[in-house]
């Protein structure tokens, strides 16, 4: 393993997690969560379905991650199908536990992506009313979407990009992207968002490739695009587990270090819950794990 020439150069760093839905996944989030903690990071988000489909195990999930582990924690907060008291009740169970941080998101309509979105009779019509409601209160942090391939419901990249802006003008803190693998793509979208006023940081979500072919269907699902030369990159590793890591880590640290000499320099990481994939990716930016005093080397 090599380390890139940004080896060692100070960024920001986040991750995103997703609340467990069986034993076996809850031990292994756990492990991620103490294996990725040493890397310090600024904070981590956790998901919350569509509906507040996973509202029970993202609330037990935050509570541990700031009570057990002692992360800065940002729960996902979604208002498809809630009115807006629902939504504030969970927002008062979300401080009760701690929670100072918010990742706020309208939320995919519960019949699926693409499904018509049609708001709660007695909701909010869309995340920048979310994002109001959040900072009436006065103590929360919040980070929105950005979508630097625009949102698949999306008329096109400016009707996207004045969504953003409606969040911004709310006072969202920063804006969290979705994944994407052409830092060209990415400077040009980050070029339009600034001609149309938005100031607010607005921050890369990197996904580390756990599996190419799984991630072409996801990504199809959400307005992504995985360029051809990804393909080439990962051909004749199918039947190669260790040397398909390799490589996987090679591309997100590249990905990484570009967008680096690009000005950038705040990243959030999709974990996918596994930690493996998402420590090579540090370590070859020369991020420096730091251990909790008395624990074992």
């Amino acid at each position: 393993m090599e380390t890139t020439p940004a080896a060692g150069k100070e960024f920001g760093l986040s991750y995103e997690f997703f609340p467990p839905k069986s034993e076996e996944m809850d031990a292994q989030l756990w492990q991620t969560v103490e294996q990725l903690s040493v890397f310090q990071p600024d904070f981590v988000s956790v998901t919350y379905g569509a509906g507040g489909s996973t509202k029970a195990p993202t609330l037990a999930t935050v509570g541990r991650m700031i009570s057990d582990a002692r992360l800065s924690t940002a729960s996902h907060l979604t208002c498809v199908d809630a009115s807006r008291e629902e939504v504030k009740a969970v927002v008062e169970e979300l401080r009760a536990a701690g929670v100072r941080r918010i990742v706020a998101l309208r939320g995919d309509p519960a019949a699926g992506i693409g499904a018509e979105y049609t708001p709660h009779p007695d909701g909010f019509s869309d995340t920048a009313q979310l994002v109001e409601m959040l900072l009436a209160y006065g103590d929360f942090d919040v980070s929105v979407s950005a979508y630097p391939e625009k949102h698949p419901e999306s008329r096109d990249i400016f009707a996207d990009i004045d969504t953003l802006k409606r969040k911004a003008d709310a006072g969202a803190t920063r804006a969290l992207t979705q994944f994407f693998f052409d830092n060209d793509v990415f400077e040009t979208y980050l070029e339009k968002v600034r001609a149309a006023g938005i100031t607010i940081p607005v921050v890369p979500g990197i996904m580390p490739i756990q599996n190419l072919t799984q991630l072409k269907r996801f990504a199809g699902r959400c307005g992504s695009t995985v360029p051809s030369f990804l393909d080439a990159r990962f051909e004749g590793y199918d039947d190669k587990p260790e040397e398909r890591a390799e490589v996987a880590a090679d591309v997100a640290a590249e990905q990484i270090e570009d967008l680096m000499r690009r000005g950038l320099d705040d990243f959030h990481l999709y974990t996918m819950n596994r930690a493996p994939l998402v420590t090579a990716v540090l370590e070859r930016l020369g991020r420096k794990p730091v251990r909790k005093v008395g624990a074992a080397a």
